[in-house]
């Protein structure tokens, strides 16, 4: 994550890289591609709802290049987002 997205999640939603990385460590679901023709991305722009190791649950907005995830928001989720998770996100396999 650049440090301008960093800085943004800590001051605009007091999240840290740290509890970011953790969700992705944390995740127990296949991430899903955002549809919206507004949010279009070249390579695609991903979310994921997990949890930091402190159990406090994110949604982690983000593309991946090159094999590697390039964070560009991350805030607790809205209801919404959290039943279309529920719903749409297949569990990753064991």
């Amino acid at each position: 994550m650049s440090t301008k997205v960093e800085a943004k999640l800590l001051e605009k939603h007091d999240v840290t890289k740290k509890e970011v990385i953790e969700c992705f460590l944390n995740m127990d679901r296949t991430p899903i591609k955002d549809p919206r023709e507004d949010h279009k991305t070249d390579p695609p722009t991903l979310w994921l709802i997990s949890e930091t190791n402190h159990r406090r649950k994110l949604k982690v907005i983000f593309m991946v290049k090159e094999g590697n995830p390039i964070v560009k928001s991350a805030y607790e989720p809205e209801p919404e987002a959290e039943r279309i998770w529920q719903k749409k996100a297949p569990y990753l396999p064991e």
